[in-house]
């Protein structure tokens, strides 16, 4: 297996992998092929402006960055789309996947898997598009896990760059059984190239997924990413990193966004509540002592502190 033939995609993830993090982990990990930024959304009828900011801001980076937007409506689409290609960007990822019942009740996210008549419009402007290519992420289902069968029809009518597909329902969220049967019908059924999505926690799980479907065209790893950033380069390297390895590099990751988000951002409250989630998901590398120290803290300096106890 060709390790630098395989797309290795870094998930959405809202809340976690801000610009910040996408650029120091480019910089100091790499092995990313295309990183996607949380998903983009209308509010008061424009698209929310923290949200373009932030794309505006990425545009120098030098990472290969999609915007994801989630809709409910053609005006909420052609309002994003618009606002997205203005920014600088021809390429945009459609979200069908996300779970959560705030936005699924709004008939957002994974719902869409089950509005035929929007998708049919949707699909129509994107074949219309000749400028901008188009990607998708999404479920399997919103409460069963065949609903994807109704929609893929509407779906192979688009020029995708590629479908992503996390082979589990909306209602299970992330966890429970995945559906692989589900998914090896969807990559008979699909016209697109497919991507695997979910629970990647491994440099082996990436190769078993790829044996186990040889006919994706890659992955995308998303909470398997915050919890071991080198994920995808240890893949890519073939060889697993030794522990001191990985954490002589997380430590490098954690105090660069530390001093960027210090130089940025106004307070001590502030910067704790954009720095904790960095270690949400790497109670696993640093130990329960450890996170619990962290997410204990109630200061910058006692932030510090039970960081420093971690290395």
């Amino acid at each position: 297996m060709d390790q630098n033939n395989v797309a290795i995609h870094f998930a959405p993830l809202q809340g976690y992998a801000d610009h910040v993090y996408r650029r120091l982990h480019n910089e100091i990990y790499g092995g990313i092929d295309t990183y996607y930024t949380p998903f983009v959304r209308v509010e008061k009828g424009e698209p929310r402006r923290q949200d373009m900011a932030r794309l505006k801001s990425s545009l120098e980076d030098q990472t290969h960055l999609i915007p994801q937007i989630i809709f409910n409506s053609v005006e909420e689409f052609d309002i994003l789309v618009s606002a997205i290609k203005e920014a600088g960007y021809n390429e945009i990822d459609l979200n069908l996947g996300c779970p959560f019942p705030m936005q699924t009740k709004k008939g957002r996210g994974a719902s869409l898997l089950l509005n035929t008549q929007l998708m049919g419009q949707i699909a129509e402007k994107v074949q219309q598009d000749k400028e901008t290519t188009y990607s998708i992420k999404a479920r399997i289902g919103l409460e069963e896990p065949d609903q994807w069968k109704t929609v893929m029809p509407i779906i192979n009518q688009m020029p995708l760059g590629h479908l992503a597909i996390h082979p589990r329902i909306a209602k299970q969220q992330y966890t429970g059984e995945m559906y692989m049967d589900e998914f090896a019908e969807i990559l008979n059924a699909a016209q697109v190239p497919v991507i695997f999505n979910g629970d990647i926690l491994t440099p082996e799980d990436i190769t078993s997924r790829l044996e186990e479907f040889p006919s994706v065209k890659g992955v995308m790893i998303g909470r398997g990413m915050l919890g071991r950033p080198s994920l995808a380069q240890e893949w890519r390297q073939g060889q697993e990193w030794s522990q001191s390895k990985r954490m002589s590099h997380l430590r490098q990751f954690h105090q660069q966004m530390l001093q960027e988000y210090e130089s940025t951002l106004c307070g001590e409250a502030q910067i704790l509540q954009k720095i904790k989630p960095f270690w949400e998901y790497l109670e696993q590398e640093i130990g329960h002592k450890g996170a619990k120290l962290i997410r204990k803290a109630t200061s910058l300096n006692k932030y510090k502190s039970a960081v420093e106890k971690v290395w």
